[in-house]
Formats: C-alpha cells, sequence, structure tokens
C-alpha cells in the first residue's frame, strides 16, 4: 500500500531554519508569523516548513513545540535530534530499510517510489527534502525517539539509563539481591536470669 512521504516544493532553506532555531528564543506557538518575523523565512514556499517540523514530532498539531524541540537549541544533541525527527516523518521508509539513509541516490529514489507510489516528479521532492535532511542528521548512535504528538514524552535521564543499564546486568548473572538485619540489644546489668529469657523469647516470637 501507498504511503504519504513528506516533501516540500523548495528545500534550499532547510539548513538555514535548523540554524535559525538553534538561535532564536523558543516560542509559545510556532507561527507562520514567527517564521516570518523571528526567523525571518518570508517566502510562502517556507510555510511547507511549519508542516514539515511537525511531521518530525518538533512541533504537536497546533504548532506548539513538543518537548524534544528544545534539542534544536544544543549543538551537542542538534544533528541527533534531527535524525531522530527524520526517522519518525519517514516511518514507512525505515520500515523497508532501517538504514535507507545510507542507501546510494538509485536505490534511495527506487524505494522511495516504491513506498509512495508516486509520480517520477513527485518522487523528485521526495527525494530532495529527505536528502537535504540526511546532510543535516547524525545517525551514528541509537536515538530512536517516540513521539504522539503528546507532551508526556519526557526523555530518560542520564541518570535513569545508567540505573536501567545496572539492574540489566544484575538481572543477566542471575543475582538476586539479599538483606541482612542486625538487631542490637542492650541488657540490664542487673537483670536476672528470668529477665534474659523473657527478652530473648519475645525476640523470637516476635521476628519467628
Amino acid at each position: 500500500m501507498a504511503k504519504d512521504l513528506p516533501y516540500l516544493s523548495s528545500y534550499k532553506n532547510v539548513g538555514l531554519l535548523f540554524d535559525k532555531i538553534s538561535k532564536a528564543k523558543v516560542p509559545e506557538a510556532f507561527t507562520v508569523r514567527y517564521l516570518s518575523d523571528t526567523l525571518g523565512l518570508k517566502s510562502t514556499t517556507d510555510r511547507q516548513l511549519i508542516s514539515l517540523l511537525k511531521k518530525m514530532g518538533f512541533l504537536d498539531s497546533s504548532g506548539k513545540p513538543t518537548p524534544t524541540f528544545s534539542s534544536l537549541k544544543n549543538a551537542a544533541t542538534a544533528k541527533f535530534a534531527i535524525a531522530n525527527g527524520i526517522r519518525i516523518a519517514y516511518a514507512p521508509l525505515y520500515e523497508s530499510d532501517e538504514n535507507i539513509h545510507s542507501l546510494a541516490s538509485d536505490q534511495l529514489k527506487g524505494a522511495i517510489a516504491q513506498v509512495s507510489g508516486a509520480e517520477e516528479g513527485l518522487v523528485r521532492f521526495i527525494t530532495g527534502t529527505f536528502n537535504t535532511l540526511v546532510k543535516l542528521a547524525d545517525f551514528s548512535g541509537n536515538n530512536l525517539v517516540a513521539n504522539d504528538d503528546s507532551d508526556d514524552d519526557v526523555e530518560e535521564s542520564v541518570e535513569d539509563q545508567e540505573l536501567t543499564l545496572q539492574r540489566k546486568k544484575v538481572a543477566a548473572a542471575g543475582f538476586s539481591p539479599s538483606f541482612r538485619f542486625n538487631i542490637e540489644i542492650h541488657l540490664p546489668s542487673n537483670g536476672t536470669e528470668e529477665t534474659y529469657l523473657n527478652i530473648f523469647n519475645a525476640l523470637r516470637k516476635t521476628l519467628g
């Protein structure tokens, strides 16, 4: 079954878009006015960039930035975030080949034509848009991000990831943690033998 794949009729400003986003304040809503007045992308064809950001998971359906949007402002995470966005927007392509971004030009074009079922002219636009995004991305790590246009998606912290890894190592080793309790009893120096026996019997009943 043919699948819809994102494309731009002009993708010359895609790189400029992400560069502008990295330098500008995160908006309450990513509107046409914000695109034009704040980012300086005033062409009518540039408006398609908003739809592209939505399909990549950086904006929700109303145009509000999602939690992953802030990753675009950090030079250390921006390229990984774009790679994740590509995987989200072009999910049907990645279902056919998880390394679709590494294919040679002719192979990529063929795969896009097969998955989209589009005519040749549209295939060129899809291919051009995809290639432009890939040049801005870094696929070197395992950075898949699930996104369902919900603000409830929160990325796992480094500490949580480390804790999860340690738990997996413990489980793999077949280790089951156990606990030992040390109870300290202060016996009265003037107590009788009966007093001591009563104390120990009470402990035995409580802990037994």
